[in-house]
């Protein structure tokens, strides 16, 4: 078994689809499917169902899914650390974001880092609070930023910036020139993010602490990504929680208000594996990115 077996059966797996892996790996088609054939046919066992022209993982395949990911990660982990050991004249980071912090806070300092340390390839990865966590913890990112406080036995978590959270809703809704009630909340549809965003989260457990459960609103519409809920609320479908950062063109358009709500500021955290290697690279990304908070505020 290679390591180059087990990055084609991982993406095939991911993408369900031979030619799609082959495309992606830079690859033949036969060289992808004999690659994993070899790895079936050495260890006797079936890792993919073949559907028409695309796979499926079989029981098989989801258990050794799980650990060819992490056999990988290891291995990326060990060369930058071989890397590390040198300058930062080249090397890899690897940081998975939140979709607020992503989209809204991270590329600055994305572009500092990069004039700072151009032979640093920087793979970012975009997931919700939850899928960041995951990868922190399964090694498959050195950095994590999320936008909900998260916990696990193996991570490292603290805070490094902060976001104001505002319940927004569109021109024409009645909320636009009233402060909502509790029971007003509870009376109107919402378009939220999926659970386990961080801005979901947040809103839940204010609602919570007000005595308010969520599942008492009425959600018109889960949405996985901010831009379709900021678009879901300036159409009115009902009123919504966003980032101001993310709002702040449409509140200055005048296509969104916020409403009279008080939200308490959400902290963005930064997740670490306790126990895993910590590179020279992801030490300087966050030296420059607490410079650049210090310079913001």
């Amino acid at each position: 078994m290679t390591l180059e077996q087990l990055r084609i059966f991982v993406a095939v797996a991911e993408r369900q689809h031979v030619t799609q892996a082959a495309r992606e790996l830079n690859l033949t088609q036969s060289a992808v499917s004999s690659a994993v054939a070899a790895l079936e046919a050495r260890h006797g066992v079936s890792l993919l169902d073949r559907v028409g022209r695309n796979v499926v993982l079989n029981p098989a395949g989801q258990v050794f899914l799980t650990e060819a990911k992490a056999v990988l990660a290891r291995a990326e982990a060990a060369e930058a650390a071989l890397s590390n050991l040198g300058d930062l004249s080249r090397g890899r980071l690897t940081i998975h974001a939140s979709q607020t912090i992503a989209s809204y806070w991270l590329p600055r300092r994305l572009a500092a880092f990069r004039r700072a340390w151009p032979g640093i390839e920087l793979d970012v990865t975009i997931g919700n609070t939850r899928q960041v966590a995951e990868a922190v913890a399964e090694g498959l990112a050195e950095l994590g930023f999320v936008e909900g406080e998260v916990q696990g036995p193996t991570l490292e978590v603290g805070v490094v910036d902060h976001d104001q959270p505002a319940v927004l809703v569109s021109p024409d809704h009645p909320w636009a020139t009233s402060r909502p009630t509790l029971t007003d909340l509870a009376a109107t549809p919402w378009v939220l993010r999926e659970p386990g965003s961080g801005t979901r989260t947040v809103f839940d457990l204010l609602l919570a602490r007000s005595g308010l459960a969520p599942s008492a609103l009425t959600i018109a519409v889960t949405l996985p990504d901010n831009e379709p809920v900021r678009g879901a609320i300036e159409a009115g479908m009902g009123a919504g929680v966003l980032s101001r950062s993310v709002a702040a063109a449409s509140l200055a358009a005048g296509t969104l208000v916020e409403v009279a709500f008080d939200l308490p500021p959400r902290a963005y955290w930064l997740v670490r594996h306790k126990a895993r290697w910590r590179g020279k690279a992801g030490e300087a990304f966050l030296a420059i990115a607490q410079s650049f908070d210090k310079n913001e505020h």
